[in-house]
């Protein structure tokens, strides 16, 4: 009897693989040809073209091979899923801005399942009236310009701390990029990164669900791994700003509650809520705060981490070009992420010519199309900053989205809303490295520097 249930749950599990081979072969082709799709390679029954990404190159660099020789609007079979890959500015322009509303959706993923508590975040949130209700927060309460000007004083603290900390270390070796983040979000981070980079196209369970249940590759465990460590680490955020909160609501009579920071401002709209929110699956939870942090959290930390290896003032920022183009050129050569949070067509359209199909994923290859030299005729390889000072080849290319050749931060609808507050944290504290450090880089030591004051010892003194 044991023997036959065996066979049984076996032939069924053949039949099935069987039927999704055939279903490959015969009907999704029967199904391209009735479409215009963009070129691409071809792909093997189930697994599609996930067989390219899964070779010694990185992901973003494996697309971008292949772009060069399919074209910058490539089409692939990624499992079960078709995908269309960006890989050029022009290509980029027509997604992110003529068909912007058509591809502002995201797919389900089990990154935004887990790790942001269900799709209660902002990046990974599908279109809908929680993303809508998120978008209004962050333009009108927490990313708004008004509110980013008023914690400058918090970031000049965390400045002026780093430069200490620096001073005390003058003369030794150092790896200065571990210096910007602490020993728990380190740690944290790292194994944050290792599935967040090449997760985007190689989880093979989110390309192939009915092979997700496996989890071959151990990326569902490290999210839920990550998941758990993120957890704790905003609980413990969340009870201690509430405390404060609490006594400031009981005493609100002699004096209003005033935000110290973002989290305060989350809370404070948890408790007050949103009269003109009618949904209540638009309303901003406790889960909903957590994962706002994280999303802010993580990009800021990824994109400082990145950008700088950590006294100008913000003020001063307009009046230093060179700055300006180091920031620049350094996202352009090692953005944070290569290739952006993917996108979803909502509806049937027309891409260059070429049919997308509602429900097609898109991946848009930022790395890819800053190494373009269509877009970089100017040693594309190369660093060099002054290419986008006045009468260089990138002069007044800008990074906020209306540049579709540098999007570090995306453009339209899904554009990064905390692209403001990002800049700022990577550009005052870079011009404040220079200019209060020299450095040297250590003969036969990789990626460690050391540095040296040159400015007056009282400048170098305990925050405030």
């Amino acid at each position: 009897m044991k023997l036959s249930s065996t066979l049984s749950v076996t032939v069924a599990l053949l039949a099935t693989f069987v039927i999704l081979v055939l279903s490959s072969i015969v009907w999704l082709p029967s199904r391209q040809k009735q479409l215009n799709l963009p070129p691409g390679p071809w792909g093997w029954p189930v697994f599609g073209s996930l067989g390219f990404l899964a070779g010694a190159l990185l992901p973003h660099c494996a697309l971008a091979a292949l772009a060069a020789r399919h074209g910058p609007l490539m089409h692939l079979r990624l499992g079960s899923f078709h995908a269309v890959v960006v890989s050029s500015a022009e290509a980029a322009r027509l997604v992110l801005k003529t068909h912007d509303l058509t591809f502002a959706d995201r797919p389900l993923t089990s990154f935004g399942k887990i790790i942001v508590y269900g799709y209660k975040g902002i990046l990974e949130t599908p279109n809908g009236p929680y993303w809508r209700m998120a978008w209004k927060l962050c333009a009108t309460e927490l990313l708004s310009v008004r509110r980013v000007e008023s914690f400058e004083h918090v970031r000049t603290e965390e400045m002026r701390a780093l430069v200490h900390g620096l001073s005390e270390c003058a003369g030794a070796i150092m790896p200065l990029r571990e210096r910007l983040l602490s020993h728990r979000m380190r740690n944290t981070l790292r194994m944050y990164e290792a599935f967040a980079v090449t997760g985007t196209v190689s989880n093979l369970g989110e390309w192939v669900p009915w092979l997700g249940w496996l989890d071959v590759q151990g990326f569902v465990r490290r999210m839920k791994r990550v998941h758990e460590l993120f957890k704790q680490f905003f609980k413990q955020i969340l009870n201690e700003h509430e405390k404060d909160y609490r006594k400031s609501h009981d005493a609100r009579a002699s004096a209003e509650f005033v935000a110290r920071d973002l989290v305060d401002v989350l809370l404070r709209l948890v408790e007050e809520g949103d009269d003109m929110l009618e949904e209540q699956e638009a309303r901003l939870t406790r889960d909903g705060v957590k994962a706002f942090i994280h999303d802010i959290m993580i990009g800021g930390m990824k994109n400082t981490a990145v950008t700088i290896e950590r006294w100008v003032t913000e003020r001063d920022l307009p009046d230093l070009p060179y700055s300006d183009a180091l920031v620049k050129e350094t996202i352009r050569l090692h953005p944070a992420s290569p290739i952006m949070f993917p996108h979803r067509a909502r509806e049937d359209t027309v891409v260059g010519g070429y049919d997308i199909p509602a429900g097609m994923r898109v991946l848009v290859n930022a790395w890819a199309m800053a190494r373009n030299p269509a877009s970089w005729p100017d040693a594309l390889d190369a660093f060099r900053p002054e290419r986008f000072l006045a009468g260089g080849s990138a002069e007044g290319v800008d990074v906020r989205g209306a540049h579709f050749q540098l999007l570090p931060f995306g453009s339209g609808h899904r554009m990064c809303p905390a692209y403001n507050l990002a800049l700022k944290e990577v550009a005052a504290p870079l011009a404040n490295l220079v200019h209060g450090f020299t450095w040297r880089l250590p003969d036969g030591v990789p990626l460690v520097t050391v540095p040296k004051c040159r400015l007056p010892a009282y400048l170098y003194a305990t925050v405030d």
